[in-house]
């Protein structure tokens, strides 16, 4: 926004057979840390390898093996808290978490309960013009991902995959502030595109590189408010927490299902259960997989192969110093510096290729038509043909160029669309293609008003009712166009038009 005064959003009312019900939902955004290679050992991050084929000692848990810290996991993780506006613990610690399941070869994960190395921040999620929900950041911390189960490939046996094992992940826990289906799909969308202006996660989710656990419950109007004003969480209802969530539509429906489902169990009077929960997007349900877990159940205690990692301020200024322009910061720049409309700089912001297309394109030009080209036009046959940015055939200095020409009155808007077509096909330099296939527009005066003086002379009864009335003028412009192929320039036709007419 390009202030930042805006309301929040009314909160998701669900009505039940007896009562309204408000939401509250948590989130726990797992994202995979942009690094080539794993948090405590030098094996490659590369996706799509073969199976068990980037396993160093230490993520195989051989006896013996001591992880080392990744510094740029660490630089990564302090560049996303930055971006999040949080506090950057200078010292923080890494925990055991034990549990035992045949994709985790330790038996324990390396993770940071206790002492985070990012602290609190906030995400300002906007969900209209001039309507934001401010999510609060409770804590980011480091920890190692986990193998991949395969149960799919024999009718007797599963296989493991230790590939992703030990890749580091940044969890980002936010307070439970958001309040509706649609803001937690808008709150992973706003932090996704954060973190892919930052360079530090990519945000895939299809690969699972962005990830959400969702916890939801359920309360009245007006005990919300309490919980705000005392922070004591007696206020809201038992939550449930949906896990591994990688589509932004399945999230809103699993927290829409999830929670009619304990407004159901309330009213007739029954207790939700604390539980994790999986969704299941081809029933469109939820379904318990397990009771939920409280820290003392995985017996955390600090990791004796580690010790306290203390970076200095000094590092972190550093950090600071290199930062990108963030998605607001680059909206309200370009509706500041180039007139654009909030919708129009959403689109733009939304990737940071995008962005930086429409920056080249606008440079020097009217900043409202080059987002109008880059937006309908560009986009617009991207999405057609679903190609990305990186994959568009018309560059920036090919579209800047039919700007250009359209500035000059050289071509008109519909032979610039017609020239925005041979570019795409063709290629080539928007000029001489517009001069290749006679697309430029006749600014001779004499020729201009040679045509239409034979046109008036022609149709003398047109003159005198346009004299009349001068909305019939329109007639000879059109006339006098067609005449020359398209090729003559509206606005001076028009203006010669209405001399000659005297009007």
């Amino acid at each position: 926004m390009l202030d930042l005064t805006y309301e929040a959003p009314k909160p998701k009312v669900i009505a039940g057979a007896k009562h309204d019900w408000e939401l509250v939902i948590g989130m726990e955004i797992h994202a995979q840390v942009a690094s080539q290679s794993k948090l405590f050992s030098g094996a490659s991050t590369q996706v799509g390898s073969e199976p068990n084929s980037n396993v160093a000692f230490v993520d195989a848990a051989m006896p013996g093996m001591l992880p080392v810290i990744n510094e740029f996991c660490v630089a990564q993780a302090v560049r996303s808290g930055l971006g999040l506006k949080a506090a950057i613990n200078l010292r923080s610690a890494f925990d055991r978490k034990n549990y035992f399941y045949p994709d985790l070869p330790q038996g324990y994960q390396i993770s940071q309960l206790y002492h985070p190395i990012v602290g609190e921040g906030e995400v300002l999620v906007e969900m209209g013009p001039g309507i934001a929900r401010k999510v609060r950041i409770e804590r980011i911390h480091l920890e190692q991902d986990a193998g991949k189960s395969i149960h799919d490939m024999d009718p007797a046996m599963s296989f493991v995959d230790f590939n992703r094992t030990g890749v580091a992940l940044m969890e980002i826990v936010s307070r439970p502030d958001i309040r509706g289906p649609e803001e937690a799909a808008a709150y992973v969308a706003k932090l996704r595109q954060i973190l892919r202006y930052l360079g530090t996660c990519d945000g895939n989710m299809q690969n699972g590189n962005l990830r959400a656990d969702v916890n939801v419950s359920i309360c009245r109007p007006g005990q919300y408010e309490k919980y705000q004003a005392t922070q004591d969480f007696s206020h809201l209802g038992t939550r449930c927490e949906i896990k591994n969530m990688n589509s932004l539509r399945f999230i809103q429906q699993a927290i829409e299902y999830e929670a009619r489902r304990q407004i159901a169990i309330v009213e007739d009077g029954g207790k939700v259960d604390q539980e994790t929960r999986l969704y299941d997007p081809d029933k469109g349900e939820t379904r318990s997989m397990r009771s939920k877990e409280e820290a003392h159940d995985y017996r955390y205690f600090p990791c004796p192969d580690l010790l306290p990692l203390e970076i200095e301020q000094a590092w972190v200024d550093e950090i600071a110093a290199s930062m990108p322009e963030l998605p607001d910061a680059k909206k309200a720049r370009f509706m500041g510096d180039f007139g654009l409309t909030d919708y129009d700089a959403n689109v733009l912001t939304a990737e940071v290729a995008n962005a930086a297309f429409f920056e080249e394109v606008a440079q020097g030009r009217d900043g409202k038509q080059a987002a109008n080209w880059v937006i309908n036009e560009l986009f617009g046959r991207l999405n057609k043909e679903g190609l990305s940015i990186a994959e568009t055939p018309v560059s920036s200095a090919q579209l800047g160029g039919v700007i250009d020409l359209i500035a000059k009155g050289e071509i008109s808007g519909k032979m610039a669309k017609d020239l925005f077509e041979i570019l795409w096909t063709e290629g080539g330099e928007p000029s001489e293609q517009a001069a290749k296939h006679g697309m430029k527009q006749v600014t001779d005066l004499g020729a201009i008003e040679a045509a239409l003086d034979a046109l008036m002379a022609a149709n003398p009864d047109q003159v005198e009712k346009a004299r009349a009335n001068a909305r019939l003028a329109g007639w000879f412009t059109g006339q006098v166009l067609k005449a020359t192929g398209g090729k003559a320039n509206p606005a001076v036709v028009g203006q010669m038009v209405n001399q000659k007419l005297g009007l």
